[in-house]
C-alpha cells in the first residue's frame, strides 16, 4: 500500500488511507466508533449512520475485532479521540477477517497465561507492551553490535551443526547428518578461538546455541541466543573490560532509543544505566560473602559451584552487576587457562546480574600440549577435536573472551519473570511448536 498513512502520522486536513487491525468497536446508537490499530498506535474512525452509505455502516459494524481493515477518508480534529484526530470514512475494505472467537485478547482487557500467550505469539505481540519487549531486544542487539565494532571486532558466523560437542557430556542434541551422527552446537567457543589465530584476531558472534539440559526453570532455554566475543592478545582482565563496555552499551542504547517502550512497560522512571566499574570479587571472596549472609542452609566450601540460592544471596548483597574471578580450575572447562603462578586457580570469570549469571568467560589455554592434557583430564578424546587442537600447533596467540546470554540480558534489564517472555518462540522440554 504505497499511499498508506500510519495512524500516528495522520494530520487534520489530510485525506488519508490507513490500514491496521480493529482494536475495538463502540456502537452508541446513531453514531459508532471503530478504533483501528497499527504499529504506530491507534486512530478513531467515526461511523455516522445517517450520513454514511449503508454498505459502509454494515461493513464497519459487522466486522470482528482483530480483522485487518483499510479505511480511506478525511482526517479531522477531535479532542476526545485517542490521538486527537479521527477519520470520516469514504471507503472501508475488509482485507482479512478475524474469527469472532480469539484464543487471547490482544486489547489486554482479559489476561492470558504465559502458555496461551506462547501458543498464540502472533496475537500476543499485538499488545503494545509485549511488542515493546521485542523492540527493546532489537535495540539491545543493535547497541551491542555497535559496541563490538567500536572495539574493532569483526562479526562472524560459525556452524550450528557440528561433529563434536564443544564441552562434551550429555547436553547435546544429536541429529542425523547424511548417515553420520552430528550435533547441534552448544557454543561457538572452539570456532571463535580458531578465528583469533587467523587474520581476524578479534571477533564477535550473535547466534543460536543449543543445550539439551533437562531444566524446567524460568531462566533456562534449550535454544538460546549467545552474544560471543574473543580477542587475540587479550588476558582475562581485558576481556572483562570489554564485557563491561558491551553490557553498558546495551543499557545506554535502550535508555536513549526506547523511552516509549520503557514507559509502556512501566520502567521509564526506574530504568538506569549501570555506572562505574563492576565490582570484581574473587571466587574465594564470593563464597565467604555468601556464607556471611546466612541465607543458605549449607555453608559453601572451596570447589562448590554457586547454586541459584547462592547467586541470589550474593546478588542481593552486592546489589549491582559484578564479576566473580579466579574460579577453581577443576570446575572450569578444559579450554580455560590456569594462572601461571597457581595451577589450582583458573583465569575463568562469570559476570553476574544481582539475580543471575549473565556471562561466562576467561583467558584460553593457547599452548597445544597443555590443551591436549586438559581434554584428557576431562575425559574427552583429543583426537575427536583434532580440527581444533592441530591449529594450536601453527602459532596460536594468547587470547581471551566470553559468552553472554542474550535472553538473560533482556530478562534482567526489564525485570521479566520468565526468560520465555524475552524470546519469540521459546524451545524448552515441553515446547517444540510454534
Amino acid at each position: 500500500m504505497h499511499d498508506r498513512t500510519y495512524a500516528a502520522d495522520a494530520e487534520p486536513g489530510d485525506t488519508a488511507t490507513v490500514a491496521g487491525w480493529v482494536h475495538e468497536i463502540r456502537d452508541l446508537g446513531g453514531i459508532a466508533f471503530l478504533i483501528l490499530r497499527d504499529t504506530t498506535g491507534k486512530i478513531q474512525v467515526k461511523i455516522e449512520k445517517d450520513n454514511l452509505a449503508e454498505d459502509l455502516v454494515e461493513t464497519a459494524l459487522d466486522v470482528h475485532r482483530e480483522s485487518v481493515l483499510r479505511v480511506e477518508g478525511d482526517v479531522e480534529e477531535e479532542e476526545r479521540a485517542p490521538t486527537g484526530v479521527e477519520i470520516s470514512p469514504d471507503d472501508i475494505e475488509v482485507i482479512a477477517p478475524a474469527d469472532p472467537e480469539l484464543p487471547l485478547d490482544p486489547s489486554g482487557k482479559v489476561d492470558a497465561e504465559l502458555p496461551t500467550r506462547l501458543d498464540n505469539r502472533t496475537l500476543d505481540l499485538r499488545k503494545p507492551e509485549i511488542k515493546a519487549i521485542f523492540e527493546i531486544r532489537a535495540e539491545v542487539l543493535r547497541s551491542v553490535r555497535e559496541a563490538f565494532r567500536s572495539l574493532d571486532a569483526t562479526e562472524i558466523n560459525t556452524p550450528k551443526i557440528v561433529a563434536t560437542g564443544t564441552e562434551g557430556g550429555t547436553e547435546l542434541f544429536p541429529i542425523t547428518y547424511f548417515g553420520q551422527e552430528a550435533f547441534m552446537n552448544q557454543s561457538p567457543q572452539l570456532f571463535k578461538q580458531l578465528m583469533v589465530g587467523s587474520g581476524l584476531e578479534r571477533v564477535f558472534e550473535i547466534g543460536p546455541i543449543f543445550r539439551a539440559e533437562e531444566h524446567n526453570t524460568p531462566r533456562h532455554l534449550n535454544e538460546a541466543t549467545s552474544i560471543d566475543f574473543e580477542s587475540a592478545f587479550y588476558d582475562h582482565t581485558e576481556a572483562m573490560d570489554a564485557c563491561e563496555t558491551v553490557v553498558k552499551a546495551a543499557y545506554e542504547g535502550v535508555a536513549q532509543n526506547c523511552a516509549e517502550e520503557l514507559e509502556l512497560l512501566g520502567l521509564d522512571e526506574e530504568f538506569t544505566v549501570p555506572e562505574g566499574d563492576f565490582p570484581r570479587l574473587t571466587y574465594e571472596e564470593a563464597i565467604e560473602r555468601v556464607n556471611a549472609t546466612g541465607e543458605l542452609d549449607d555453608v559453601l566450601v572451596w570447589g562448590d559451584d554457586l547454586s541459584t540460592e547462592a547467586e541470589h544471596a550474593l546478588g542481593q548483597d552486592v546489589g549491582e552487576h559484578y564479576f566473580i574471578t579466579d574460579w577453581p580450575s577443576e570446575i572450569k572447562p578444559f579450554y580455560i587457562k590456569d594462572h601461571d603462578d597457581d595451577p589450582e586457580l583458573s583465569t575463568g570469570f562469570d559476570m553476574m546480574h544481582p539475580s543471575m549469571e549473565l556471562v561466562s568467560g576467561g583467558q584460553r589455554e593457547h599452548r597445544h600440549d597443555h590443551l591436549v592434557e586438559g581434554f584428557e583430564q576431562q575425559g574427552l578424546d583429543p583426537s575427536a577435536f583434532e580440527y581444533y587442537t592441530k591449529m594450536f600447533k601453527y602459532g596460536m596467540p594468547p587470547h581471551a573472551g566470553w559468552g553472554l546470554g542474550g535472553e538473560r540480558l533482556v530478562m534482567t534489564m526489564l525485570g521479566l519473570e520468565n526468560i520465555r517472555e524475552a524470546v519469540l518462540f521459546p524451545r524448552d522440554r515441553q515446547r517444540l511448536s510454534p
